[in-house]
């Protein structure tokens, strides 16, 4: 993709999520996620009907008349967007790829953040991370995020290295997305609890005691982005066929029932594995397909909250 196409799909999209986040989930994301606590922030005079153990005892003695205290939430908070942009997020046979679905989403959750003025951060990763972008505020962050959700590639030549999740009794499939290794860097790097979406499709090594861990110290949200044809084999006949993960070659008889019903069984175990670590961890778990509609799935959460 060149420049210029990069620079015109952030402009599309941001004129898109951006209009979304303003009138559609400003005021629910503001609603569902609260800040730090309520912090001082004036006094003014009593009128009937103020709590009366509010009232500021000094500045009414020295006025002669009540005064109260007046709070407000302290409402800055951290969004922190995880976002996957492994091989098998090109994958796409409805409406839209897995990754593009995933950019999409990722813009209208940043964008609702930065109108409620929190900072936003973003972790990208594969089978490692691949780029940090710390939390910050203002629209030129979150072009520069955006930009980033479309164009970012995983980087073949880093060195990948191993969750503990998958240390412990899980070798040999490092060439797989660590979900569980993305989740352990926001534990290092997040100090203070922020807001956490997970964006992925979740074929990954193990990750449950990762998960668990995250979401002990973070508002956690998984969004779980499949395809129709990631659960069912569409019948092709014999093709040659290229794991995105871990980009082996093989060819595949897709008119073959054992192997069509080893296929849907592979994505079951991936799914159960997933809902299970979820609610586990007491984390909460969104599914989006790509032809579906995430605003309604978005907005069904922030109310259900």
């Amino acid at each position: 993709m060149t420049t210029a196409e990069i620079l015109k799909k952030v402009r599309r999209i941001e004129i898109k999520t951006k209009g979304l986040s303003n009138h559609i989930f400003a005021g629910e994301y503001h609603s569902t996620f609260k800040g730090r606590g309520m912090s001082f922030s004036e006094v003014r005079e009593y009128t009937p009907g103020d709590d009366v153990k509010f009232i500021d005892w000094n500045v009414t003695a020295r006025f002669s008349a009540p005064f109260v205290k007046v709070f407000e939430e302290e409402r800055e908070l951290i969004l922190m967007l995880m976002v996957d942009i492994s091989g098998s997020g090109l994958f796409g046979t409805q409406k839209q790829a897995k990754r593009d679905l995933i950019a999409e989403m990722g813009a209208v959750l940043a964008f609702s953040a930065t109108t409620n003025n929190d900072k936003v951060g973003v972790i990208f990763f594969s089978n490692k991370i691949e780029k940090y972008v710390p939390p910050k505020k203002g629209k030129g962050h979150i072009l520069h995020i955006i930009r980033e959700l479309i164009a970012l590639e995983p980087d073949p030549s880093k060195p990948v290295p191993v969750s503990k999740s998958v240390k412990s009794g899980h070798e040999g499939v490092t060439e797989h997305t660590d979900v569980g290794l993305a989740l352990e860097f926001l534990n290092n790097v997040m100090k203070k609890r922020s807001i956490a979406f997970l964006l992925s499709d979740f074929v990954s090594n193990p990750y449950e005691q990762a998960l668990q861990l995250a979401a002990r110290k973070h508002d956690l949200i998984g969004i779980h982005i499949y395809d129709k044809y990631d659960k069912e084999m569409p019948p092709a006949g014999l093709v040659q066929v290229m794991d995105a993960e871990s980009g082996q070659m093989f060819w595949l008889d897709t008119n073959d029932k054992g192997v069509k019903l080893q296929y849907a069984k592979a994505y079951d175990e991936r799914n159960k594995y997933c809902i299970h670590s979820f609610r586990k961890s007491g984390a909460s778990l969104l599914h989006v397909r790509t032809d579906e509609d995430y605003v309604k799935v978005l907005q069904s959460y922030f109310k259900g909250r």
